[in-house]
């Protein structure tokens, strides 16, 4: 486990939950106490410029890359007049860098092992085994599972 994602399994700790906000912001990561996080976190490139929104939960196995967002699309409307719920990312699901998940209104519900794409910008649910890119993000093929390799192919 990278020091990053023992940071961020850390920072609910009461003692030093403080102090380890401040070494996350020092990586450039905003990932706040509320926010739930499954086993397995997997956080490349130190997640520079990584923000989750404290409405956000990750399942397991996620894998975050560096400059992900996760928040909302209206971030001018104070949180508790927004109409954004809760973002969840299920289990398996790979955010490449750069890509921005932001729910209008409800909960945005990001399939198991899907991708999203670099720099694309999600911003509704998916389905489960999807790849989405682009800005607006559109599903550009699915993935599927090679059990017997255990590795992931993509298809279009």
């Amino acid at each position: 486990m990278s020091l990053v994602t023992s940071l961020i399994y850390r920072r609910r700790s009461r003692l030093f939950g403080r102090l380890v906000q401040e070494a996350l912001a020092l990586y450039g990561m905003e990932v706040p106490a509320a926010a739930e996080i499954g086993p397995g976190l997997v956080v490349f490139h130190r997640g520079f410029g990584t923000v989750l929104h404290p409405y956000t939960t990750l399942g397991a196995n996620v894998t975050l890359y560096n400059g992900v967002t996760i928040g909302r699309a209206d971030p001018w409307v104070p949180q508790e007049s927004s109409a954004m719920r809760r973002v969840v990312l299920e289990d398996g699901v790979v955010v490449c860098a750069g890509a921005k998940i932001v729910c209008k209104s409800g909960v945005l519900t990001v399939g198991a092992d899907t991708v999203v794409g670099a720099n694309a910008v999600l911003t509704r649910s998916t389905g489960p085994g999807e790849i989405w890119a682009g800005a607006p993000a559109r599903k550009v093929g699915e993935r599927h599972r090679v059990h017997e390799q255990g590795q992931a192919a993509a298809v279009s």
